[in-house]
């Protein structure tokens, strides 16, 4: 990959090819004259009058290294010594500075380093080598805006001057199939550093359409024109995943460490992947795809290149969704849903499980009955915010989660949720409708256990309710749960009550032959073993949440938990 490359607001500065220690070396290279050239372009079309007088009748090329030429000397000499047209008019210039360092900061930034093996410098410093760039950046800048202004700041804000986040890469050789050596050489993602906590603005902050089978093996529509593609390998539940990404979408991964955990590269080399996700691919298509590859047994996800695919749902559900179809498989039921271990106070544990599909109020619920609880509750341990899958271990039902985190609408948490975990979290468009967050909430190891099932609730937030519906038999059970109702709260495309079946599109959905014993199963063994099974009324979709109708439903709901 080059050393500088630049696309869809994105910067990617490979380290390995050229890495700029001093401000001479920065200036100096190809990396800064392509920023500079895309500035003065957009300073063009945002601010006329000072691109006019940048420009002075020359053109671009001409201005680019008259100013590279003057911040070379600037940084050695004191303005008083030099005789400079733009340093004429110092207003306009530290204008123009201020922009472009603006300009710079508004791109989502990331460093990469290619290694060939854990033992050299590169592994042991590359975090080193990021933050020492980081700082040259924004000493650069200092010295530059403090010399023009005239004074010394009184103020120092220690922003991410040069990247968001750095990523060092290795080749991993796992067993790849016959038909898929187009995957063969493309770089994994060994090790990432994150600033955060990290904004990104993805230009979609809605996932449209849903996920569909095709008979044609996805890997035969494979595009790889050249070193476009990496790999980010994870455990989606305990399926290991290879997520390989065009790096135009770059800004969707650095938040899936937050979600999914990174495999270790014993994890991957000579391993054999359940799921294989293709993500970006530049076919000149609008697929959202998945197929499975019978010979190899192995699912494969294609999301084509396009606009929409910023948000990062589309990344996350088409990891769920082969993560789902290969749980069926396994003859495991998946459940879109929230599960938490509650540890209460009189030394009891159990086990809360909230099923809805997006905007039902599964997360939200928790949070509600976190407060109404607060003192009776010593702990709670999130097993699974969004996807899980039940199964029989020891004619007992039992849940295991799929992630590591949590992507969740700003506007459902409680006011303090995303400002406490604030240090670790990865926002997407904060300021717009559906904002998001991504918190890492569990612990990988903890997730992937059994753990016991005592209640297991659909979550109603069109009904004008409150509190629970206990429910007795199948029949009943199947007609909250399988119809999978709920009002839509605009975070897809749909609008309005709609239905869903079992409340997942993501998997179950689609495969409904397969999904429909798995029901019938799980549901009559939870009927016979007597754990509780019924729906909650959230009131999310009524207007204006019901009066806050979640906190009377979360009241009812702890009050039946103490009493199990």
């Amino acid at each position: 990959m080059e050393a500088f490359y630049t696309a869809r607001n994105t910067v990617l500065i490979n380290y390995t090819k050229e890495y700029a220690t001093t401000s001479d070396e920065l200036l100096s290279s190809n990396g800064f004259k392509i920023f500079l050239t895309n500035f003065l372009n957009e300073l063009k079309e945002e601010n006329l009058t000072l691109y006019n007088w940048l420009i002075n009748d020359k053109n671009i090329e001409e201005v680019n290294f008259q100013l590279i030429k003057l911040l070379k000397v600037m940084v050695v000499l004191e303005l008083d010594e030099i005789d400079n047209y733009y340093l004429k008019n110092k207003v306009y210039f530290n204008e123009i500075i201020e922009l472009a360092y603006n300009y710079w900061r508004s791109k989502q930034r990331y460093s990469l380093i290619y290694t060939k093996n854990e033992s050299g410098l590169q592994l042991a410093n590359f975090i080193d080598a990021d933050t020492q760039f980081n700082q040259m950046v924004l000493n650069f800048y200092r010295t530059i805006q403090q010399k023009i202004q005239g004074s010394k700041n009184k103020v120092y804000r220690q922003l991410q001057a040069g990247t968001n986040a750095s990523i060092l890469l290795r080749e991993y050789k796992w067993k790849i199939f016959k038909g898929y050596e187009k995957l063969d050489n493309i770089p994994f993602i060994n090790t990432i550093m994150l600033r955060t906590p990290l904004i990104i603005h993805p230009k979609s902050n809605k996932r449209l359409g849903t996920f569909t089978k095709t008979n044609t093996n996805l890997i035969d529509e494979f595009v790889k024109t050249g070193d476009e593609w990496m790999c980010y390998p994870c455990k989606v539940g305990k399926l290991l995943t290879f997520i390989y990404f065009h790096k135009d979408y770059i800004s969707s991964v650095v938040a899936l460490p937050n979600l999914f955990e990174l495999a270790s590269d014993c994890e991957c080399i000579d391993q054999k992947p359940d799921c294989i996700v293709l993500f970006g691919n530049n076919d000149g298509k609008n697929d959202t795809t998945y197929y499975y590859d019978e010979q190899n047994d192995v699912w494969v996800g294609k999301v084509s290149y396009q606009d929409v695919i910023e948000y990062f749902g589309y990344l996350k559900k088409m990891a769920l969704t082969l993560h789902n179809l290969r749980s069926m498989q396994q003859g495991y039921l998946p459940i879109h849903g929230a599960m938490i271990n509650l540890y209460l106070k009189d030394g009891s544990k159990k086990g809360l499980v909230l099923m809805g599909d997006s905007g039902a109020g599964k997360s939200e619920t928790i949070e509600a009955m976190s407060k109404v609880a607060k003192g009776e509750i010593i702990r709670q341990e999130i097993i699974f915010d969004d996807m899980g899958v039940f199964k029989i271990v020891d004619n007992e039902i039992v849940a295991l989660g799929s992630e590591i985190g949590a992507f969740v609408r700003l506007d459902d948490l409680d006011k303090g949720t995303a400002y406490r975990d604030m240090d670790r979290s990865i926002f997407f468009n904060p300021e717009s409708h559906n904002a998001r967050v991504v918190i890492p909430v569990s612990n990988y190891h903890n997730i992937i256990k059994n753990h016991k099932v005592d209640i297991f609730l659909y979550a109603n937030n069109y009904s004008d309710k409150r509190g629970i519906r206990v429910v007795n038999t199948l029949d009943e059970a199947k007609q909250i749960f399988v119809e999978g109702k709920r009002f839509a709260l605009g975070t897809t495309q749909e609008k309005g009550l709609s239905t869903t079946y079992f409340a997942n599109p993501f998997g179950p959905m689609q495969e409904k032959e397969m999904c429909d014993p798995l029901i019938e199963e799980i549901f009559n063994k939870l009927f016979e073993n007597n754990i509780l099974v019924g729906e909650i009324y959230t009131c999310l979709g009524l207007e204006d949440k019901g009066d806050d109708g979640i906190i009377e439903s979360s009241k009812i709901l702890f009050e039946k938990i103490k009493s199990l």
